[in-house]
């Protein structure tokens, strides 16, 4: 872990808006515990629409971003030993 200052465009809840040092275009801060939840309602919704039917590939694409960025940050806190803000029983 390291420690750099980062500009705070927006610190609105849940959507902070901020620009990583080095960066061109900030960025907005999702809280694992909603990315967890879009991941949850991502998986509900390729499973309304079906596999095989037209829009499936696409949305099942936006789900599997949406589950790397949540794997990838479920073992950064790991790595850190900091627990994660969800439990994954939880299903919509």
């Amino acid at each position: 872990m390291r420690s750099e200052d980062v500009e705070i465009f927006s610190d609105m809840t849940n959507a902070a808006v901020m620009r990583h040092p080095g960066r061109k275009f900030p960025g907005i801060l999702v809280r694992g515990d909603n990315l967890y939840a879009m991941c949850l309602r991502a998986d509900v919704a390729c499973e309304k629409v079906g596999r095989g039917t037209p829009g499936y590939e696409d949305l099942n694409g936006l789900r599997n971003t949406l589950w790397s960025y949540l794997n990838h940050y479920k073992s950064t806190l790991d790595e850190h030993g900091i627990g994660l803000p969800f439990s994954e029983d939880r299903r919509f």
